[in-house]
């Protein structure tokens, strides 16, 4: 009985241990979402100004000259998975997706857990990197994507660029999202305003514009899914804190039922032993 007495108390204390564990890795989860929260705003705001500065650039190049989307793009599309585990089926629905809709496009890649899933499918990207453990480190990613996309467009390889993304929902599962990034389209942009004073020619000056403007929108694309992660990854550890926290409950009810039953069973052997001692004769004088 001590025995069994014993295994259990062991198993309440891994349990403890594991629940430490658990709530450590939700409150780093929070605190990430919370940063990539904090950095969106910043974000935001610098593409506005990105944005405002396109829109007028582009009512100075002739509608001719402005990039279209006609006929069937050589299509690249980012993938934003998971970097981590523990955050549900996340890279999953983003690999799904991939394989449902760009079946033919050239696939980057960003997030290292979803690295390791695609290619247990079979699937090798034509790039790959892993995500920031910060979201300080997303404008760096940023910069190497867009130094992978110039090269192939240096190459002809690609007409059109979307990224797709997680976007967490507090309920329901995982909505993935696509945005188109490239090429520019003047219908994302409300055209006019007054004309920049500018030294270069105008398309030259769209051009470096259009970068700036990609960096922004993958930098945003890139917060998102960190933020998202990371909100999925505390939905996970929360329900896997409420199983925990069953589960400790129901061992704290085992172990009073033993310990009880331990003491029960040495008062039996104690009642037992006295009146063994009570019935045994008494030594002659």
């Amino acid at each position: 009985m001590s025995e069994r007495l014993a295994d259990v108390e062991s198993r309440l204390q891994g349990m403890r241990e594991l629940s430490t564990v658990v709530s450590a890795m939700r409150g780093v989860a929070a605190a990430h979402a919370q940063q990539a929260r904090g950095a969106l705003d910043a974000v935001h705001g610098y593409a506005r100004s990105i944005e405002q500065a396109v829109a007028q650039v582009l009512a100075l190049v002739p509608p001719s000259r402005v990039p279209a989307r006609d006929g069937p793009p050589r299509r690249a599309v980012l993938l934003l998975c998971a970097e981590q585990g523990f955050a549900g089926a996340f890279s999953e629905r983003m690999l799904d997706r991939a394989a449902r809709d760009y079946a033919d496009a050239q696939l980057l890649l960003a997030g290292s857990r979803g690295l390791a899933l695609a290619r247990e499918r079979g699937i090798e990207p034509v790039w790959s990197s892993p995500l920031p453990a910060h979201p300080q480190g997303v404008s760096q990613l940023a910069d190497r994507v867009v130094e992978a996309l110039a090269a192939r467009l240096a190459q002809g390889r690609l007409d059109a660029f979307d990224v797709l993304l997680g976007a967490w929902q507090a309920s329901g599962p995982l909505r993935v999202e696509r945005r188109a990034l490239f090429p520019l389209d003047a219908r994302d942009f409300e055209v006019g305003g007054d004309s920049p004073l500018h030294q270069v020619d105008a398309t030259l000056l769209l051009q470096d514009l259009s970068a700036a403007w990609l960096h922004a929108a993958l930098c945003d694309a890139l917060l998102h899914a960190f933020a998202a992660e990371n909100l999925t990854r505390m939905q996970t550890m929360a329900s896997a804190q409420r199983r925990i926290d069953g589960l400790l409950a129901s061992l704290q009810a085992t172990q009073h039922q033993v310990r009880q039953q331990e003491i029960t069973a040495e008062i039996l052997e104690l009642v037992a032993g006295e009146a063994a001692n009570c019935d045994a004769p008494a030594a002659a004088p």
